[in-house]
């Protein structure tokens, strides 16, 4: 049997200055998202989740929260940019346009810098500038961020995959020796008497 590799994301030595990572995936952000990650942040600003008090304002509608704009931008380049490190930070994140519910978010990431860890050699540090787009082409996040890298020789992720074991050996040694269709289709009439049934003592 031949294992194809999947994408395992990109290491140290993948990323190259200027090249640029565009998200294969668009991600729409609802309503319920909005006042989900509002609420369960704590934020009390009620112009995430009050439709009647957000209606009063230049918007006319509930903003998109703006860590959960971050949070989605962040997430989308993952794959591409941090799947084998670690964040060491943002900067200059910038608000250019707002995001509404309904709006779908597109993300790419550029590379600006990279350059080997002073004081991790199994590492290195990459920085990036990503953008959040809307669907209209308008940017509604701006930032750069810093992650260090493993470079793929030292990363703990190779061979991850566990050793598949014998699943009717295991069956076995539990006690059980019954083919997997018939687990927990047993018919017997002692099962199932109905609660409150009548017997005589």
């Amino acid at each position: 049997m031949t294992v194809v590799p999947g994408w395992e994301g990109r290491y140290f030595e993948d990323f190259n200055v200027g090249d640029v990572y565009r998200c294969r995936l668009g991600r729409t952000v609802t309503e319920a998202d909005n006042i989900w990650f509002t609420l369960l942040t704590s934020n009390t600003n009620q112009i995430h989740f009050n439709n009647d008090f957000a209606r009063r304002t230049e918007f006319g509608q509930c903003l998109i929260n703006s860590t959960l704009t971050l949070a989605i931008v962040t997430g989308m380049g993952v794959a591409d940019v941090s799947e084998n490190g670690v964040a060491l930070g943002w900067d200059e994140v910038k608000l250019p346009h707002p995001l509404f519910a309904g709006d779908t978010l597109y993300s790419e990431s550029s590379v600006l810098e990279k350059r080997e860890s002073r004081s991790n050699p199994r590492r290195g540090v990459v920085k990036v500038r990503t953008r959040g787009i809307q669907q209209e082409g308008k940017v509604v996040i701006d930032y750069v961020r810093s992650v260090l890298v493993w470079k793929k020789a030292h990363a703990p992720t190779r061979d991850l995959f566990p050793e598949v074991r014998d699943s009717r050996k295991g069956r076995a040694a539990q006690g059980d020796s019954r083919e997997p269709e018939t687990l927990g289709n047993d018919r017997s009439p002692r099962r199932g008497r109905a609660v409150g049934s009548t017997r005589k003592s």
